[in-house]
């Protein structure tokens, strides 16, 4: 996230998986882990029953809860109020590393400002979470001597997004816990490249290895590597794309593995918007819901046919080799790119993806010690920027990347939507264990569908019984965006007030419902807190 960027440079994980057992605490906020990330999720069951503390911050109590020494189950949206009364308490028992303070940051008197009136009481208000809660999960992260913290999009996608990371990494700042091992601030990657993607400059402010655009010097070796000149302003994140499209200011789109139809909040706003451009191709590997839209459908293949390498969530770099043959005139994404670059006149003479691969270790200063050969079984963690470099387990050990690790004093402010009379819950969204995004590939698994192959929404017996509904019943759910049938798993994982979908299922599209509002600076849509009200079908 753009925003981390002011203390952890690319907002990768600063430790790794192999380091989550010998952590004396470990924080897990805004993550399912052991359902969207189950091998991590029992590295830090793993890590619970040799004796780490384990705090949980969750709106649902989740499997974690099980291992936890305290579960602060907080209202969506208020990550904020809880980490400052944390910080506050931190401070204020003492608990602060003030010696990694004085050398290695900044601007702390701005949090020490900031977070005096978020006492435990006063964030107990807004959270929901007992100001006892808030206090022992602060001295059980403030004692430990190596402590980590996980995230996910519970925390990223809120309005509050980018001021939502920052508060954490004060909290990691504050503790010294950054730069040695068992510790950091380590956001987990949704899917299995993610952060090979953004390496790669896959975001619209950056060229690979987090090169700005804005940067004439960096702008300067890409144009004379590719022969072309280029523009050195900012592009438009996918949430401006569409919106861009429906203005008529896009008037073509690719779209490259990636399911929008259903995925993205708001979506019958993205189906318009994918409606009004002239021209749209589609590039994945089935024929999804998004590609019914396309005007081409480029057909790709798998990850198990194709050669390259991946990026995982802990920084590192593995090849992959194709297990299988590509079937009818599927093409690995590269050849498809290839092929169209020479198609529109451009002279590309990649002949296989390890080509691609030295041109990025040749531009790309945190890979530059990376070739085929050295990666060998186990891969390498970059930054790795000579061949005789082993790779980066731990970041910022010594220094920051930015030099100083900066506080930031960051203000608690409510999501874009609270329930209201019309409109009386709340709704967050996530995933399930059985089923993957849009379920584009989990749901043409006959055993997966055989364990869960409709949308069953979670809500609150209290809740339940309020309505006049029981376990399995029908429901009408409705926001200001749309509307969607669910059937109903009554389960007290909720608290009184809200309720939880998926978005695996289109029969039941939840982003219909969710909000577009988004983050000012990372663009990240809030698609884990909205209002919406509830009637039997």
């Amino acid at each position: 996230m753009a925003g981390l960027a002011t203390a952890f440079g690319s907002g990768a994980m600063t430790n790794t998986i192999g380091e989550i057992e010998d952590a004396k605490a470990i924080f897990v906020i805004g993550s399912n882990t052991t359902q969207n990330h189950p091998v991590i999720g029992y590295r830090i069951q793993q890590a619970a029953k040799k004796g780490a503390k384990l705090i949980v911050a969750d709106p649902r109590y989740i499997e974690l809860c099980d291992y936890a020494d305290v579960h602060l189950q907080l209202k969506p949206g208020t990550n904020i109020a809880l980490l400052n009364a944390m910080a506050h308490v931190i401070i204020k028992e003492g608990l602060a590393d003030e010696k990694f303070i004085a050398e290695r940051t900044e601007n702390f008197a701005a949090l020490r400002v900031t977070v005096e009136e978020y006492t435990p009481e006063y964030a107990a208000e807004i959270t929901g979470v007992p100001a006892e809660d808030i206090v022992k999960a602060a001295r059980l992260y403030g004692e430990a001597d190596a402590a980590m913290i996980f995230y996910t999009m519970g925390i990223t996608q809120h309005t509050t997004g980018t001021d939502n990371v920052l508060a954490i990494a004060n909290l990691a700042l504050l503790t010294g816990n950054v730069g040695k091992p068992a510790s950091g601030v380590n956001p987990l990657r949704g899917q299995n490249n993610v952060q090979g993607a953004c390496d790669m400059g896959a975001l619209p402010n950056v060229l690979t290895g987090y090169q700005p655009v804005t940067d004439a010097a960096a702008r300067a070796k890409f144009a004379k590597a590719w022969g072309v000149e280029l523009s050195g302003r900012v592009g438009l994140t996918v949430t401006e794309m569409f919106n861009a499209a429906g203005a008529k200011e896009v008037r073509a789109m690719y779209i490259m593995g990636e399911n929008p139809y259903l995925s993205d909040a708001d979506s019958a706003h993205v189906r318009h918007c994918m409606e009004s451009l002239d021209f749209l191709v589609v590039q994945d590997i089935f024929m999804t819901e998004t590609a019914s839209y396309a005007d081409v459908v480029l057909p790709a293949v798998s990850w198990a046919e194709k050669e390259g390498t991946f990026t995982n969530t802990e920084r590192r770099v593995q090849k992959v080799n194709p297990a299988l043959k590509a079937r009818g005139q599927a093409k690995a994404d590269w050849e498809i790119l290839v092929e169209l670059a020479k198609k529109l006149g451009f002279a590309w003479d990649y002949s296989c993806a390890e080509d691609i691969f030295r041109e990025i270790t040749a531009l790309t200063p945190s890979y530059a010690g990376i070739s085929y050969d050295r990666l060998g079984v186990n891969g390498i963690h970059w930054p790795c920027p000579t061949p005789e470099h082993p790779g980066t387990t731990i970041l910022h050990v010594g220094q920051f990347s930015r030099g100083l690790g900066h506080f930031s004093g960051i203000e608690h402010q409510d999501p874009a939507e609270l329930p209201d009379e019309e409109y009386p819950f709340m709704l967050t969204t996530g995933r399930i264990l059985y089923h993957y995004h849009t379920g584009t590939m989990s749901r043409r698994s006959k055993g997966l569908k055989f364990i869960q192959n409709e949308e069953l929404m979670q809500i609150n017996p209290a809740d339940a019984q309020a309505l006049g509904v029981t376990e399995h019943d029908t429901v009408k759910v409705t926001s200001r965006r749309g509307s969607v049938k669910s059937r109903l798993q009554i389960t007290d994982t909720v608290p009184k007030g809200v309720v939880f979908m998926t978005f695996h299922f289109k029969e039941t599209a939840a982003n219909l419902l969710t909000n577009p509002e988004t983050c000012p600076t990372a663009k990240i849509p809030e698609l884990k807190a909205c209002a919406v009200k509830i009637e039997k079908a």
